[in-house]
């Protein structure tokens, strides 16, 4: 009796820690990759109790196939953080960019010059105004950082009635879908309220969206390349970034072509949405109008010879001084022209591997960089196996407010190659900076 007291009292024992691990492990889960979590179940399933032989199947406790259903030897829990925030911001990417297209195609798009001389268009007030309704009906404590703001709307009467007279339109055809995203915007009162909610100052607290709704507004009026750019922040951690890109080919082995930046086209097999949750790779997949999927993976060119790299370039030279761009590329060996196209879409493009070296060097020593022009990016781009830095070796810091002001110019590139431009690199500009 006292022998069958003894194994109880050890089955008790050994079934309590047993289950804070496991509760320790599902806490952990969106942390950490597989292979610890695989590792815990590993070590689980050592432990007698858990065996078969001591709890059967009716048994309150975890047998390892329960386990397994709960931590997924690593996978399943892993994969489901973020796994709401992700979808949002992939439809709302993919609503919003129904509407870019739209105004893409017309001659006349609404444009005004902001304070800092940079266009927008109805497209940009637009596409905000969807994404972060979007945003607030799913997650409406969490801020957002956006690059537009509903004042000279409120006085332009007329040019705010056009953009409502596009975004009260714009709807997935997937009926649930749509209905994720809290289906149309009631009225232009709500259309205004939901731009102004991109007033975040951002920093290093809570959940914070960075938005830009058009990044590469020149070359998005040029008919070149832009992108719809949408990040989640915790704490000042990219957690999850989504880039649609309706001007880029979808086919992932499609090389870049010098044209790539201006011959923008609207037509059958054009049209990608990339997208990262850290720890979780970077996937693809067509921008459609309807629901989406989980894409496939992609990752970086696995280059062993840098002169044979492909170099990526603003299309803009305010952006990016090109001059010293063509000094690292000789430095490097590298013979071939650089792909010019605007925003976001060379990160994706480096993350894919259909281009290399994306290079954004300083113009001028005030600069700052945006976060809204780099979070998603920046993401997609490590997810995808690559390296994000400024020129100085320095991760980008999306903590300390609106912009990165804490690092300058941007290089992003295969891992096994970063070490060697970063070189090239603070060469270079070693007498400038």
């Amino acid at each position: 009796m006292r022998s069958l007291n003894n194994r109880g009292s050890k089955n008790i024992l050994l079934a309590s820690c047993a289950i804070i691990v496991i509760i320790i492990a599902i806490i952990l889960a969106p942390f950490l990759r597989a292979q610890p979590l695989s590792r815990v179940a590993s070590i689980l399933a050592q432990v007698p109790l858990l065996g078969n032989t001591v709890v059967n199947k009716n048994s309150y406790f975890y047998t390892p196939t329960s386990l397994d259903r709960v931590i997924g030897s690593g996978r399943r829990t892993s994969n489901m953080a973020f796994e709401k925030e992700l979808k949002v911001a992939q439809l709302a990417v993919a609503r919003a960019s129904i509407l870019t297209k739209s105004v893409f195609a017309e001659k006349a798009k609404g444009t005004i010059s902001k304070d800092d001389k940079s266009p927008v268009t109805i497209g940009d007030f637009g596409a905000q105004a969807l994404i972060i309704a979007a945003i607030k009906h799913n997650f409406p404590q969490d801020e957002v950082v956006g690059e537009e703001e509903a004042s000279t709307l409120r006085e332009q009467k007329e040019l705010s009635s056009k953009i409502w007279d596009l975004v009260k339109d714009t709807k997935l055809a997937d009926a649930d879908s749509d209905a994720l995203l809290g289906g149309p915007i009631k009225n232009e009162s709500d259309m205004l309220k939901a731009i102004d909610a991109g007033n975040s100052a951002g920093g290093a607290k809570g959940r914070i969206w960075a938005l830009d709704p058009i990044d590469g507004t020149k070359g998005f009026l040029r008919g070149g390349q832009y992108a719809v750019c949408l990040a989640l922040m915790v704490d000042g951690d990219v957690k999850v970034g989504v880039l649609g890109c309706p001007n880029l080919p979808i086919d992932d082995s499609e090389p870049l072509t010098e044209d790539m930046g201006t011959a923008a086209t609207d037509k059958e097999g054009y049209g990608v949405l990339f997208s990262a949750v850290q720890g979780q790779g970077s996937r693809s997949q067509a921008l459609t109008r309807g629901s989406v999927s989980e894409g496939h993976p992609i990752s970086v060119k696995k280059i062993t010879d840098v002169a044979q790299a492909v170099l990526c370039e603003s299309v803009e030279a305010g952006h990016s001084s090109k001059g010293d761009n063509a000094e690292i590329a000789a430095k490097l060996g590298v013979t071939s022209k650089p792909v010019q196209m605007d925003s976001q879409a060379k990160y994706g493009s480096v993350a894919r591997g259909a281009g290399d070296v994306y290079l954004r060097l300083p113009v001028r020593k005030d600069y700052q960089e945006k976060i809204w022009d780099h979070a998603a990016g920046d993401l997609i781009v490590r997810e995808a196996g690559g390296q994000v830095t400024d020129i100085h070796g320095n991760r980008l810091n999306f903590s300390i407010g609106r912009t990165l002001r804490d690092n300058k110019g941007v290089i992003a590139t295969p891992a096994n190659i970063h070490a060697e431009v970063l070189k090239a690199v603070g060469e270079v500009l070693a007498a400038k900076i």
